[in-house]
This record gives structure tokens, sequence and C-alpha cells, in this order.
């Protein structure tokens, strides 16, 4: 038996990477995979069915059951018919993972108006095509099920010479803490994913080239805080964020200082003479240990 059982689940992004290791566990653990990827490199050009091909292969050669999609996750049309391919395939949606995603890494006064529009098209509004008709769908069918958006330690914590991805994996991180609340009432579960995994978006960044970093980084080392997520594992948790990466599992969370106050009405001068309580201690997340 496996914990995904008669699941039917969608991954976008699944033909290398994060993504492939999660579609490879899912169905492994009994689940139907649709492995979606639009085949294109790392910063968003071109687009092949090889990768998504390869990927379903290898459920299928695994016993598992999986079909491919190619359509962009960046347009309204596209994110319909990852959703349609699924319904058409294995009569249903379960479980969502929104894993897609390119680079165009600069800081910001390098950064042209294309190069922010392609990467929040991608991230962001890539995470609204394709959640917006599955959410529909399973509001509809009225069995529940589970998203997972895929933030970023960028976004949450921030990075050097990301400011585009930060800024989108930022707004996904928003977009599902609101969807979490809208899905309560559904019985549909939405997370946050923020994995650290060496990758070909990620083999050339500082650090991250070693042979030792990519073994103790390796994509699927985050994949099974994905299927703990979307099980029954995880009860009725949702609108949680998990950090994944190498031999880590942690929860990342906004948290608020003790604070002034002044019945007056807080004045400068009070915040100044009260930064001890204002202001939370400089704690740096350790991504290793």
């Amino acid at each position: 038996m496996g914990l995904l059982d008669g699941k039917v689940a969608i991954i976008t992004g699944a033909g290398g990477g994060l993504g492939r290791c999660h579609a490879l566990l899912l169905a492994k653990e009994g689940a139907a995979v649709v492995v979606n990827d639009l085949g294109g490199s790392r910063d968003g050009k071109g687009g092949s069915s090889s990768m998504a091909d390869q990927v379903v292969k290898e459920i299928q050669a695994a016993g598992g059951q999986a079909v491919a999609n190619y359509d962009s996750v960046a347009t309204v049309a596209g994110g319909e018919n990852i959703c349609k391919t699924a319904v058409d395939a294995f009569g249903k949606v379960d479980i969502l993972v929104n894993n897609a995603g390119i680079l165009r890494d600069m800081t910001l006064i390098k950064t042209d108006e294309a190069s922010w529009d392609i990467v929040v098209q991608v991230h962001l509004k890539g995470t609204y095509c394709v959640t917006r008709p599955v959410f529909t769908h399973m509001k509809e069918r009225g069995q529940g099920g589970v998203i997972v958006n895929t933030s970023s330690t960028s976004g949450l914590i921030g990075n050097f010479g990301q400011c585009n991805y930060g800024a989108a994996k930022a707004g996904i991180a928003g977009f599902t803490r609101c969807l979490a609340l809208e899905g309560k009432k559904y019985g549909i579960r939405v997370w946050g994913l923020a994995p650290v995994a060496v990758t070909r978006l990620t083999e050339d960044l500082p650090g991250m080239g070693s042979d030792q970093v990519k073994e103790a980084l390796g994509p699927d080392k985050v994949s099974p805080a994905v299927l703990y997520m979307v099980s029954d594992l995880s009860k009725d948790k949702t609108g949680k964020f998990l950090f994944a990466g190498g031999t880590k599992v942690a929860e990342l969370k906004i948290v608020a200082s003790e604070g002034v106050k002044n019945p007056k009405g807080v004045t400068a001068q009070d915040i100044a003479a009260n930064e001890d309580k204002v202001f939370l201690p400089d704690v740096p997340f350790n991504m290793m240990g």
C-alpha cells in the first residue's frame, strides 16, 4: 500500500531536477502523475517534449501511471489545459505541485524589464494560471485536495542578485497564505515549500558546484517533504511553509516582536527608546544544520 494509492497528481516543471524527483516519489507511492514540462532552458527559452516524456517513461517502467503535458504554466490557456490533461487521463485531480520555474539572476541595476517580467510571469503568474482551474475542479468535485506552491528562501529571507526571483517567490508566499484561508471550507489544503537543492537552475550559483555539495543537496532529498505535505500524514495542516534541503526540514513563518505601545500614539522617539522590544534579534537561518 502506498501513501497516495488512488490519487492523481499534477507536477509542473517535472522534466528534471526537483519536479522529476517529486514525480518519481509520488508515483512510487501510488499516485497517477501528470508530468508537465515545457522543456525549455533554465532561463525560459525554447521548448521540447523530451524532458517530460523521459520522466513518464521512468514512471511507467517502474510500474506507475503517468502522462506528459508540454503546456506553458505562464498562460491561462496553458494552466487550463494542464488541468484538463489530468481529468481526461485519470478523471480527477487530488494533488497539485507548482514547481515550474526559471532563473535570470542579476542585480537590480542590471535587470531590464524583460528579465523582470518573464521571471514574475513564470513563477507568480504561472502559479495562478495552473492553480485556479485545479482549485476550481477540487471545489466542484467536493472531495478536497492538496496544493503545494514552491516559494524560496530568496523570497522569504532574501538573496543577493535575485530581486526578480525573490519578488516572485515572495508573491507566491502571499498567494499561498490567502488561498489556504479560501480552501479551508472546501477541504483543500495549501502549503508553501522553500527548497534548497542543486539542480540545473542552481548548479552554477556560488558554493553549489562541488561534488560534495551536489551530493549533500540532491533534489531527491526535498521530495519526502512534499510527500508528507500531500499525504494523509500531514492530516489537516494547511497554510504552512516548510524549508527542505539536505538533511533538514523546518517550518518557516512570520513572527512578531513584543512591540511598544503608547495610549496617545506611538512616537518615533518611543520606537527609538524601545528598540529591544520592537526588533527581534538577528538570528541567521542555517540551511544546513
